[in-house]
């Protein structure tokens, strides 16, 4: 497979406009996009990233109102992280403890990492990282460019036993592994170049609880392709591998297959193209609710039910 990295991550929420709020203003990431649940149009779907939507930087949430949070653990994409310098460390404990989100530090792979969760507890990272990292955050007014969060750096997928998912990545999927802490049983994979963006670790715990999923769990994790041409090559050889794989679906800014991980995990590819600019200008990206054309006919019925969302 040519696969290029990280496309986005799609995790479950509760309330949107709380949802909007930390992402926005906390975190400042740019709400790119704001459409509905294709299968379920009376719910928001709302993307959050860079200032143009860059694949590898778009976070994307289904809303549950009134749902259970899940559990993190086994089987489960259990953290998501971001790319920052190593120097903006110290800026974003300080942001995080002005905001009164608790935080973890640890040491990882030469990096510092903090962790810590949103409001519905969903496992989020900054990683301070060495490596060079050229891409552009959104302008936000309290977050200098410079401190700004790049896009993703890696996601971490936990298992209780990961020789067949790390197999999968391997022999199938294109990616190497770079490194491995037997200390803490985690293994870093990489696709592509192995910059941040392109890169997922695995972590086994044997003895942990087993995730469920809920609010606050990751849905599916997503990566890049450049084209449709390179999509259906991986779905072919995602299906000599024995893997369960998805038609190829339409999902207006980007084309999608599916197929579930030998321990669990919903696995995507999507296309970089044709992009978020699809259905609106660069400039007022995120600002406009976009619907796909066969709901069109119902928009005043699904604007009625979905509440107003924070400017």
């Amino acid at each position: 497979m040519n696969l290029l990295g990280l496309h986005h991550i799609t995790a479950m929420a509760g309330d949107p406009v709380a949802n909007v709020a930390f992402y926005t203003r906390v975190l400042g990431l740019r709400l790119i996009k704001r459409t509905v649940n294709f299968d379920d149009p009376s719910t928001y779907h709302l993307y959050f990233g860079d200032t143009v939507g860059t694949p590898g930087s778009a976070l994307t949430f289904f809303y549950w109102a009134g749902q259970p949070r899940g559990r993190i653990g086994s089987d489960q994409v259990t953290a998501t992280a971001w790319s920052v310098p190593a120097a903006s460390l110290d800026f974003w404990t300080a942001r995080l403890t002005a905001h009164h989100l608790p935080f973890t530090t640890e040491a990882r792979f030469g990096d510092q990492v903090l962790r810590f969760a949103d409001p519905d507890g969903l496992g989020l990272e900054i990683v301070a990282t060495r490596e060079p990292d050229p891409r552009q955050p959104w302008s936000h007014p309290d977050i200098p460019i410079a401190h700004g969060l790049r896009g993703f750096h890696s996601v971490t997928l936990t298992h209780a036993a990961s020789a067949r998912t790390a197999a999968l990545l391997v022999s199938t999927m294109g990616a190497r592994e770079t490194t491995r802490d037997e200390t803490t049983r985690r293994a870093r994979y990489a696709l592509a170049q192995g910059v941040p963006g392109t890169c997922l670790d695995l972590l086994t715990l044997p003895d942990g609880p087993r995730g469920q999923p809920g609010l606050g769990t990751v849905h599916h994790v997503a990566f890049r392709v450049a084209d449709d041409e390179a999509e259906l090559a991986a779905r072919s050889e995602w299906q000599t591998a024995g893997l369960n794989v998805s038609p190829q679906m339409d999902r207006n800014y980007f084309h999608s297959i599916y197929a579930r991980e030998p321990g669990g995990i919903l696995f995507e590819i999507a296309t970089d193209t044709p992009g978020f600019a699809i259905d609106e200008p660069l400039e007022t990206l995120g600002t406009t609710l976009k619907l796909p054309a066969r709901y069109e006919p119902h928009r005043a019925a699904i604007e009625a039910t979905l509440p107003p969302l924070p400017a």
